[in-house]
């Protein structure tokens, strides 16, 4: 057995992990990667696609920080649209289709280039703690090392098993193996352990498919980069396109659900409702004839086509003739079959809004080793998970994003606070204050945080500061210069809209408020410059147009912070609580809430429980306080004599 020391060790190079070694080693740790197989590092198992409606928030978030997800993905795209563009600004999302093999190539390229990063091929199968401390771990091969702090993402691997109709079988996603023996480890270290499962659709090949009997879905034709810091410039897209099932389609599934895994019991864990398995989706809604399909290309170098909407565990002579009963896959040639997978994972509720368990000082978690289903999710996770390691070692402050702050605040107080029983998918209807947490501003939210702790560099920084000033100078302009009565480009393009003539004077930040009026009139008519960058242009119409609404989220978010502000001391006695129910003393044992506020949040804590444990904090504070003045009469009359 060899030794060796580390400030972090990170277990686990999807995304979780890329993203949790990339923060410690730039926040100047020592750092070891340790992964399966270098070659899943960043691995795309499921839809090589990144964002979509709440992910993309978490995408920007990442990016604002000074993670990598969202850089990569800008240089991986083969596709890039912005979703519910007929919607408010708080659900507008973009999501772009991703070269699978680029994706992974160039986030281990950049992995390999990190300072202080160290990358080891390796199976971890022990986590050594003494007295509540985490110390090391120790590999495969018997060697051990040693670390302050250690994050687990472990993804889908621990005890994984593949699922195909009645053939199942140990594995991680295709093809890597599973991680067997640090399930158990964790379980003997005190875990509370639970089981999810999971499912990918079939692949297919591109020649076998007749596209003309699909619709196309093409790329936007503006520019649109998920990181603040690609270079603003269009790249070649291609087509995604759509099919529907059919009624016979239906009827196959429905032949043959005596031989799916999901009803026939071989399938223990749970799934998450948003992403049902195609035979889930047509048994739980009967009453639809047709669902969609999309069909997308996994990469510009290869021939596999990803058929979305798909997801299953059928047999594989069933998935055959599903396939073949949709339009434009009649000849459809399978390269790859669907599978579910089974896995393990560390119940959230153990863990604190830092992503530190709770029981064990310098272990954290993070990514769907936690419960939680999506990429993006888990890259928000490992991020702040890295971050948080890092500073534990250099006897810093701990860094928690509120749900006020962040999607990612909400992601992780949902976890640790209200608890899971599926896999967890963050959503916007999950964030109460989503006007303020739009994809759009995420750089003006987190930047500066980024910045301070060391993962934002100075040049982008001073982008940020720039780009500031430069909408309150816009603002200032348009908020205080007067369109009088008769001004030609304006009574030109109100006419246009059918509006009624200018009667009294008004601002450019008036005029802009009108719904039928847009910041690209304002410049058509010379009232904002054409040199305003229009992802400028864009943030100060959201500003204009739901002021009266952003102004209403300001005010909840100054009542939510006077109650996260209310801290619960660490070690508080739940049973000491006079007038506590029992269902809540029970829920608050188990959560052990940071805050009021959170405490609030906890499920099965009443309204009338956390007001009990305001009085008695309260009592607490006076008596404390009392003890201290008293101590301190005492010590000066001491003096004196």
């Amino acid at each position: 057995m060899e030794s060796h020391d580390y400030e972090v060790i990170v277990v686990g190079a999807g995304h979780a992990g890329c993203e949790a070694a990339l923060a410690a080693a730039r926040m100047g740790c020592k750092t070891l990667l340790i992964t399966l197989s270098l070659d899943g590092i960043a691995l795309m198992p499921c839809n090589p696609s990144i964002g979509g409606p709440a992910k993309a928030q978490l995408v920007r978030e990442i990016d604002a920080l000074g993670g990598e997800m969202g850089i990569n993905i800008d240089k991986a795209r083969i596709q890039i649209r912005m979703l519910n563009t007929g919607r408010g600004p708080a659900v507008q999302a973009m999501r772009a289709q991703a070269d699978k093999e680029v994706y992974q190539k160039e986030m281990t390229r950049t992995l390999l280039a990190q300072e202080n990063l160290e990358l080891l091929e390796a199976e971890v199968e022990r986590i050594e703690a003494d007295s509540g401390q985490v110390e090391a771990v120790v590999t495969d091969s018997g060697d051990r090392y040693r670390t302050k702090a250690l994050v687990l993402t472990t993804g889908t691997y621990l005890k994984g098993r593949i699922i195909i109709g009645d053939i199942s079988y140990e594995g991680g996603p295709h093809p890597l193996p599973a991680a067997t023996k640090l399930s158990e480890n964790l379980r003997e270290l005190g875990f509370a352990m639970g089981r999810h499962k999971t499912g990918t659709p079939p692949r297919v090949a591109r020649e076998s498919i007749d596209f003309t009997r699909t619709e196309e879905q093409p790329g936007d034709d503006r520019i649109l980069n998920f990181s603040y810091m690609s270079p603003k410039k269009k790249k070649p897209q291609v087509s995604c396109w759509l099919t529907h099932s059919t009624p016979r389609t239906h009827e196959i599934v429905m032949q043959n659900i005596h031989r799916s895994p999901l009803y026939t019991g071989v399938i223990k864990g749970t799934g998450t409702r948003y992403c049902p398995s195609f035979e889930d989706k047509v048994v739980q809604f009967a009453d639809k004839d047709s669902h969609q399909i999309f069909i997308e290309p996994e990469g510009l170098h290869t021939d596999e086509m990803y058929i979305q909407g798909m997801n299953t565990s059928l047999p594989e002579d069933v998935q055959l003739a599903v396939l073949h009963s949709i339009p434009g896959l009649e000849n459809a040639r399978v390269l790859k079959r669907g599978y579910a997978i089974e896995y393990d994972y560390v119940v959230p509720s153990q863990l604190r809004l830092t992503l530190e368990t709770r029981e064990i000082h310098g272990l954290f978690t993070a990514g769907q080793v936690n419960g939680t289903s999506g990429y993006e999710e888990a890259a928000a996770q490992g991020l702040i998970a890295g971050i948080n390691a890092a500073r534990q070692v250099k006897g810093q402050e701990p860094f928690i994003l509120k749900r006020s702050e962040a999607f990612t605040g909400v992601m992780i107080d949902d976890l640790t606070t209200k608890g899971i029983n599926e896999p967890y998918r963050l959503l916007t209807s999950r964030a109460e204050y989503r006007l303020l947490l739009r994809q759009d501003n995420a750089d003006l939210r987190l930047t500066r945080m980024g910045y301070q702790l060391g993962l934002v560099k100075e040049d982008r920084f001073r982008r940020l500061q720039q780009k500031v000033e430069k909408m309150a100078e816009v603002r200032q302009e348009m908020e205080e210069y007067r369109i009088k009565p008769g001004h030609p480009e304006v009574e030109a393009l109100l006419a246009e809209r059918d509006q009624g003539r200018l009667r009294d004077a008004v601002t450019i930040w008036e005029l802009l408020r009108r719904p039928e009026i847009g910041m690209d009139d304002l410049v058509q008519a010379g009232l904002v410059s054409e040199e305003v960058e229009e992802e400028i242009r864009s943030q100060l119409e959201i500003e204009c147009k739901y002021e009266g609404y952003i102004k209403k989220q300001v005010e909840q978010v100054e009542r939510f912070e006077r109650m996260e502000a209310k801290r619960i001391p660490e070690g508080i006695d739940y049973d000491e609580v006079p007038g506590l129910s029992n269902e809540s003393r029970v829920k608050l044992k188990e959560v052990r809430p940071e805050s009021i506020g959170q405490a609030s949040r906890t499920p099965g804590v009443s309204v009338a429980d956390v007001n009990v444990l305001l009085i008695y904090l309260e009592k607490k504070r006076r008596s404390s306080e009392h003890e201290r003045g008293f101590a301190e009469v005492q010590g000066t009359a001491a003096g004196r004599e």
